[in-house]
Formats: structure tokens, sequence, C-alpha cells
């Protein structure tokens, strides 16, 4: 079906992690993603086939693609199923991912203690509208 979603993705907190998700309609819009890729190719390639290799706005669009893919190198091996396609593993030297990070256990990189003044900064702003809204006699 469609929505089988394997990716490497950043956490609030700023670390990496792993998940499989089944989200058909996120599927939906990562091809709607795909779509303003697709924009930006063509344009690219008119530009050059005008012979407008020179102008600033080829020189721009140049410069986003070489500035988003200057670390991406890897191996995604998949797997390929009835008219299916599935994610079955990743590597990269260069991936921000890290396994011992993300794990909750005691011999992972990641302390749960460590959240606490995090949240505590997060949840300020909420406290502080929830004192205003007191003082105004609403939310009581």
């Amino acid at each position: 079906g469609i929505g089988g979603l394997d990716l490497v993705e950043n956490r609030y907190v700023g670390m990496k992690s792993r998940g499989f998700y089944e989200t058909p309609g996120g599927t939906i819009l990562w091809r709607g993603a795909a779509h303003l890729k697709d924009e930006l190719m063509p344009r690219y390639a008119s530009i050059i086939y005008n012979g407008f290799w020179w102008t600033p706005e080829r020189l721009m669009l140049q410069a986003a693609i070489d500035a988003s893919q200057e670390s991406v190198t890897g191996d995604v091996k998949l797997k390929l199923y009835k008219g299916g396609v599935r994610t079955v593993g990743r590597s990269s030297p260069y991936s921000l991912y890290s396994k011992a990070l993300v794990g909750f256990d005691e011999a992972g990189g990641y302390n749960q203690a460590d959240a606490e003044g995090f949240i505590k900064l997060n949840a300020l702003r909420l406290r502080i509208l929830a004192e205003r809204d007191k003082k105004r006699g609403k939310n009581e």
C-alpha cells in the first residue's frame, strides 16, 4: 500500500532517530515535495538550454544545489516486491544519525535527566501565559 516510510529524522531536542511509519498522507505530501524538486530541475535546464549560464539565476540555483548536496553520499538498499519499493538499509560516512546517541538505555549517549532543563525552558512560555490568563480571570 501507500505510506510505508522508513527514515532518519530530527528529534525535537536535536538528535537523529530512525523510525518506520505507516503514513499514507505523509507519503502523498512527500510526493508533493518531490514536485518542488521537479520544478527546479526543468527551470535549471531551461536556463542552461537558453544560454544563460553566467546569469545570476543559474548561479543562485547552482549554489543552492551544491550546498544541499555537499555531504550527500552513501548506499541505500532497496527491496522490490510486487510493485512495491521498501528501504531496508542505508549507510553514509557523513550521516548525522548515531545509534549510540538515540538509545535510552544507560549505555546510550542520551541521559533522560538532561531533558529536564530543556523541558522547563520550553514550558516557560506556557507557564507565563497561564499566569497572565489567571490574572485576567480566564482558564480557572
